[in-house]
């Protein structure tokens, strides 16, 4: 499409998110946790069209080659459609962030002064693959006040439009305007630019979620603040105090139950002091699991079908069976190594040694640092957040898990009696 007929299209598309959201920033949470419920009985009472139009989206992205990584994040099942509605009632049975007063204090000359939890106004969604998306981030805008503009991916266009016309169902059930959730018609890429750099004056907010090339695009080209992460290069640990038996459940939980997702670990770091005991076994059980495993020196002399390590592979997120594996020299060579090449999103630690755990926990400067848990637990709605928009590395507004409370803001009001300052 020419520059022209994509301002004719998203032009009205911004307009109409900038009125909706002033509409849904003064509804109250009852309206809108009965638009989500409506949303939520549509998603199941509609699952055979979700379903038929995802398997077009699905033979179309064989056809086009996508990797198993990706197919997977695309591909929608009876189960999966089930997890969306029921992630949408959990987003409705979440408290009401907007309004919330976040602390409050006078002041010695009587001044009363609040700080209150309000929308961020209009929200862009840039996503790929996933339809699930459509579903998560049109709850999370909806319950958190604003109005939100969708791009999905080319590959999940059919999925995302069957998905979209659930939640206008909810909303229209709840006397809210559609366009409080609007899905861009078009899988042209000068969409994805023009909310980039041509709705400034509509748009307030952008979160990216997808492949690096996209979030790099996102965070290269907006002309508006960007929530989002651009890779998720997360650790494993196993500490010299490890159970072995927990360690082996972990990594292979952290790696292999789902290799496409953001907290998927990718690099496995091993305590020098227990490779004697523990390196094997964690290796083998990678390896017999389908996981290509890329190593250091010693973890190559484990089994003959280790693949040696490149510097590149711990810069890697492989989203896919593929794990970097290397011996370090305790705890303070695990933190060091995650400072140089990770990606400030998500690391663990397996160990029963309560000091070394402390210590990881405060050192570590990622958006999530877990003890003796999988880092498939990076997840809003693993958190209680009902669902997620995705997982911020930022370290300003919203950090880890985007869910409800992190695509708000605040203002002070201020109640006085007649005060005037000298």
């Amino acid at each position: 499409m020419k520059i022209e007929q994509i301002c004719e299209l998203m032009a009205p598309i911004g307009r109409d998110a900038v009125a909706a959201a002033e509409v849904l920033a003064r509804a109250d949470a009852s309206r809108k946790n009965a638009a989500l419920r409506a949303a939520a009985a549509a998603l199941r009472a509609r699952h055979a069209e979700i379903l038929a139009a995802n398997a077009r989206d699905v033979k179309a992205g064989e056809a086009a080659g996508l990797s198993g990584a990706m197919l997977d994040r695309l591909r929608l099942d009876p189960s999966r459609i089930e997890a969306m509605a029921a992630g949408v009632e959990q987003v409705a049975a979440l408290p009401d962030p907007i309004g919330t007063v976040l602390a409050e204090w006078v002041r010695p000359n009587g001044l009363r002064i609040q700080r209150v939890r309000v929308p961020l106004g209009v929200i862009g969604i840039i996503y790929e693959s996933r339809p699930n998306v459509t579903c998560d981030a049109g709850a999370l805008c909806l319950k958190s006040g604003n109005a939100a503009i969708l791009r999905g991916g080319s590959e999940s266009h059919h999925s995302s439009t069957a998905i979209h016309a659930s939640l206008v169902h909810g909303l229209c059930a709840a006397d809210l305007p559609g366009a409080c959730i609007q899905l861009v018609p078009t899988t042209d890429r000068a969409a994805v630019g023009y909310m980039l750099s041509g709705m400034t004056d509509s748009i307030d907010v952008i979160v990216p979620r997808g492949g690096k090339s996209l979030v790099a695009r996102v965070q290269q080209e907006a002309r508006v603040p960007v929530i989002g992460h651009l890779e998720g290069n997360c650790h494993v640990y196993v500490d010299r105090a490890a159970d072995l038996g927990m360690a082996r459940a972990i990594v292979l939980n952290a790696k292999l139950r789902r290799t496409g997702i953001c907290g998927a670990a990718e690099t496995l770091l091993v305590d020098e002091d227990c490779v004697a005991t523990h390196l094997a076994p964690i290796v083998r059980d990678l390896l017999d699991a389908g996981c290509e495993v890329r190593g250091d020196a010693t973890v190559q002399a484990v089994d003959a079908r280790v693949r040696p390590a490149t510097e590149d592979d711990w810069y890697t997120e492989y989203l896919d069976a593929v794990i970097s594996a290397k011996v370090v020299t305790g705890v303070d060579a695990a933190i060091a190594h995650i400072a140089k090449y990770g990606s400030a999103h998500t690391e663990s630690i397996v160990t029963d040694d309560p000091v070394a755990a402390e210590r990881f926990l405060a050192r570590v400067d990622s958006a999530i640092v877990l003890h003796n848990a999988s880092t498939q637990f990076a997840d809003g709605g693993e958190f209680g957040m009902g669902a997620e928009i995705g997982i911020s590395t930022d370290r300003f507004h919203a950090r880890g898990p985007v869910g409800v409370e992190q695509l708000t803001s605040y203002k002070y009001v201020v109640r006085g009696r007649g005060q005037l300052r000298p």
